[in-house]
């Protein structure tokens, strides 16, 4: 008997504590996102080192995670297979929250007790390995995360299970982000940006162990897991196990592309929607050669957009949050497929309407409409692996298909940030901006590769 058939239905409060970690991861994650720019910004990072320092994200995702994947199948401990690496991730990650709004004060401490006259942008290289080790950990944690879907939920409960994670993801960046501005509308006070991190870092350690302690872990028979050293893991198993991974079924190679095309589109959103909202919406020219003076005088107009921004993103983690627990007993009813196709659709109606639209309240709207898209993407294509996934192999696995993730964000942050560059036109006679809303027509044409790529998967029934 497969050890799938004898793992007991999840309840809601079982499926809450599952959850509850990924909840904490996202708090991170937003977290560094939101505000490691003003933070690197301060150290004297310019806009080309921040991009740099920004593709952290990808590489790690690309690197980490098929390789902590691949450990976390054979790793055998009294713990289990996948919690040393969620809580060690966390942890790892919520020191390094901790330290980077700090960089500058380490590198003080670290040239008075030295006594040596450190370069002046030291303190910023302490903060990009920082960012580094932050992305490195939260990928630690997020592979075997998702690998502990098919390890301890039954079968027919993984579009419900991936359902529950993109509700954590949608609640946490919502928290994660409203937490400041709330508590200055509420009660006038500003949290430090070095407050919010370290919120950030508590929110993930605390809700990792809470998932550690109230999940139990169905390993499976040592008999069949055999402890190997690292070099035994690493060594063969990154092509091995990408040949085995496409080797799972001929639907695998369709989910990937499927995948692949969604994330460029999804990025092409999440990393030039707030240019979008300064430049496009309220109409604020490029301000990176003009002098003082324009730029004082579009200060105020550049805040109103960043705003506009924060509350855009906060409508759509909002609706990914109210709809993701439908959208898995909608896919549970009528197929992954199906309803992702419908929620890509209206991801793509979206950006359409975002390519075409002026005024503020017709664009958050439009963001609200997405955010069904981005429930459905953070949960059913994971679903759809899992079904092709073998018993033992679902951390490797998962860690492989993040790389269908990770590199269409190292293609949206150079190709497509170069196409906008290079269409730029005159406002009036002194300034020129950018077409950043070609942005959302590039998506919507990769979100309709992914959906056409979709309706060709076939679907275990």
């Amino acid at each position: 008997m497969e050890e799938k058939s004898i793992l007991n239905k999840f309840t809601t409060v079982q499926f809450l504590n599952f959850v509850l970690g990924f909840l904490g991861l996202q708090f991170a994650w937003q977290m560094r996102i939101i505000l490691s720019g003003p933070v690197t910004e301060s150290l004297g990072a310019s806009p080309f080192l921040y991009g740099l320092i920004w593709l952290a994200g990808p590489f790690t995702g690309m690197v980490v995670q098929p390789i902590v994947g691949a450990l976390s199948d054979k790793t055998v401990s009294p713990f289990g297979r996948r919690k040393p690496y969620l809580l060690g991730g966390a942890l790892l990650a919520s020191l390094a929250l901790w330290i980077f709004p700090n960089s500058a004060n380490v590198s003080d401490f670290l040239r008075n007790i030295t006594g040596i006259n450190l370069p002046p942008l030291t303190a910023l290289l302490i903060a990009a390995i920082m960012i580094w080790i932050i992305d490195a950990c939260v990928n630690v944690a997020q592979g075997p995360y998702r690998a502990l879907v098919p390890d301890v939920v039954p079968e027919e409960q993984y579009s419900i299970a991936n359902s529950y994670i993109s509700l954590a993801i949608g609640l946490g960046s919502v928290i994660a982000a409203g937490t400041a501005p709330f508590l200055k509308w509420a009660f006038g006070y500003q949290m430090s940006i070095t407050a919010q991190f370290i919120m950030a870092a508590l929110a993930f350690t605390l809700a990792m162990t809470w998932t550690c302690i109230t999940i139990k872990e169905h390993q499976s028979k040592k008999e069949n897991i055999k402890e190997v050293a690292v070099a035994d893991i690493v060594e063969p198993t990154f092509w091995d196990s990408l040949k085995n991974f496409f080797a799972m079924s001929p639907e695998v190679s369709k989910i990937c592309i499927m995948q692949f095309f969604t994330w460029i589109g999804t990025m092409c959103m999440m990393i030039f929607f707030t240019q979008y909202a300064v430049h496009t919406i309220y109409c604020v020219p490029d301000l990176t050669t003009v002098d003082e003076f324009s730029k004082q005088t579009f200060s105020q107009a550049v805040l109103t957009g960043t705003n506009f921004s924060s509350v855009c993103f906060a409508i759509f983690n909002l609706v990914c949050f109210l709809v993701a627990i439908p959208i898995g007993v909608l896919s549970a009813k009528y197929t992954n497929k199906k309803v992702h196709i419908i929620s890509l659709v209206t991801m793509i109606l979206a950006y359409l309407g975002m390519f075409f639209a002026k005024q503020p309240k017709a664009v958050a709207v439009l963001m609200g409409v997405a955010g069904i898209g981005w429930a459905s993407i953070c949960a059913l294509p994971f679903a759809m692996l899992s079904q092709f996934i073998k018993k033992g192999t679902e951390g490797s696995v998962m860690g492989i298909f993040n790389i269908f993730i990770a590199g269409p964000q190292v293609f949206v942050c150079t190709l497509v940030a170069w196409l906008i560059s290079k269409c730029s036109f005159a406002m009036g006679s002194d300034y020129i901006n950018y077409h950043w809303e070609y942005a959302f027509l590039i998506g919507a044409v990769c979100l309709a590769i992914a959906a056409v790529v979709a309706k060709m998967v076939k679907e275990k029934v």
